[in-house]
């Protein structure tokens, strides 16, 4: 006697597929959301590896050159996703006052150089990138890397007391802005649909022409800060 299994197959069909509609849908809600936009806020640790040519005008002793502090400030970031692995990110950080101090000789006449802090800047520095995020938005922890430009505008600048009596007097600051190319490399972990943390690190092209005017007298140089920034930051989707 021949039976007709039909029926009881799909039956069998409807079933399976029942059960795995919760895991699709899990699966549907581990992917990246349909938010692009994302806003980032964190923190910045700057370090420079900074070189520059020893200090050049009338009246300056040879040898005369400067290292900058390492500074921290708050960092932010407005991001679009165009896709599952292509994002472009705009960001910068509350303008940190970067302190510079005397390298050379122990003392400029008889006043105290080597170590003193000479001056200080304020500078507004935002970097335009584009990254490219590794892996399918399935995984929740995604490497990326990235290129770009940044922009660099110095301000505020101030010769301290050192710097004046090191100079001579009274002496007025001057650095040209600074446009070059900027790069990172880094990770996002996706905490749900809409929250992440992220770590990176990136590295910048910051060059610019130093000018001090103490009473008529120029003195130049041309420093190459090479800024290396650590970030770590949240993420809102949107």
């Amino acid at each position: 006697m021949k039976t007709n299994n039909t029926p009881a197959l799909r039956n069998a069909l409807r079933l399976a597929l029942a059960a795995t509609l919760p895991l699709a849908s899990g699966l549907a809600s581990a992917q990246e959301p349909d938010r692009p936009n994302e806003v980032r806020a964190g923190m910045y640790f700057v370090s420079y590896r900074t070189t520059a040519d020893d200090l050049s005008g009338p009246f300056t002793p040879p040898g005369i050159n400067i290292r900058l502090g390492d500074v921290n400030t708050p960092y932010f970031a407005l991001l679009h996703h165009y896709d599952d692995h292509w994002t472009v990110e705009l960001a910068g950080g509350v303008p940190p006052t970067t302190r510079t101090y005397g390298k050379g000789p122990a003392t400029v006449g008889s006043v105290p150089f080597n170590g003193q802090e000479v001056a200080t800047a304020k500078w507004f520095s935002p970097s335009l990138l584009v990254e490219y995020n590794f892996l399918d938005p399935s995984y929740a922890v995604r490497p990326f890397i990235g290129a770009g430009f940044n922009f660099t505008r110095f301000y505020d600048l101030i010769s301290t007391p050192a710097g004046d009596a090191a100079n001579g007097g009274p002496t007025q600051v001057k650095l040209t802005s600074s446009f070059g190319p900027a790069a990172t490399v880094g990770g996002t972990w996706r905490i749900d649909p809409r929250f992440t943390l992220s770590a990176s690190w990136s590295a910048a092209r910051v060059n610019s022409n130093y000018t001090s005017d103490t009473v008529g007298v120029i003195r130049t140089t041309h420093i190459q800060f090479n800024p290396r920034t650590w970030v770590v930051a949240a993420g809102y989707r949107f």
